[in-house]
């Protein structure tokens, strides 16, 4: 069973993946570690993030193991992380070396010690329409800027990373202004679209799995 998350930053998208995944006993593939794992061995290996030709070479060469052996790096998820991430994931070329490695493993889906899956939670801005648009069943998750802003702001101060919440909101809208002029962030068209601002996971995580155990009585 393949399964499809999509939506902008800090909708809760990996919180539900997440307990998706365990709930139902399938991979968690989260396809914004890809490019966040190109932004860090770009940064580790101080090269310029506008190195296009650097950041293609890493993309081609990455695995799902080597993603989440760097996923362990305490700047994986930081603020400049999530730069490096951004600023990769808008080069066509790395898009395109990053796309296949996706797709595929949807094919022969792994946990992370390398163990067969028999499916697996896509966590992305375009998993439905453009990596597995052949999904079982997808889903749109939502909030709106604010309250997605307040989210991130909260994760960098527990985190002790300097920040303001007008600078992450800022980024985000930003962010969001980049991610969506893609049409391929859009919604699917089949995707079930569920607007987190005013819900707590709990209800989200209710919500998803009553639709999933649904949908899998029916078929």
């Amino acid at each position: 069973m393949i399964i499809t998350i999509d939506g902008p930053a800090a909708a809760g998208k990996g919180t539900l993946a997440a307990k998706l995944a365990e709930k139902f006993v399938l991979t968690y593939f989260d396809t914004g570690m890809v490019y966040r794992a190109v932004g860090l061995q770009m940064l580790l290996g101080k090269h310029s993030l506008e190195d296009k030709t650097a950041a293609e070479a890493f993309a081609k060469n990455l695995t799902f193991q080597k993603m989440m052996e760097l996923s362990k790096n305490p700047a994986f998820r930081s603020l400049e992380g999530s730069k490096a991430a951004s600023i990769v994931a808008a080069i066509p070329a790395v898009r395109v070396a990053l796309l296949a490695m996706q797709q595929n493993f949807s094919k022969n889906p792994v946990f992370a010690d390398g163990t067969p899956a028999n499916g697996a939670i896509y966590d992305g801005r375009d998993t439905g329409t453009v990596v597995c648009p052949n999904a079982d069943i997808k889903f749109f998750i939502t909030a709106s800027p604010e309250v997605r802003a307040m989210r991130r702001f909260k994760e960098y101060d527990a985190k002790g990373e300097i920040s303001s919440y007008d600078e992450v909101l800022k980024q985000t809208i930003a962010r969001d202004k980049n991610d969506f002029a893609r049409e391929s962030s859009q919604p699917a068209k089949d995707a079930i679209i569920i607007d987190t601002s005013e819900l707590s996971i709990e209800q989200v995580f209710e919500k998803v799995c009553e639709i999933i155990d649904a949908k899998q009585k029916n078929a």
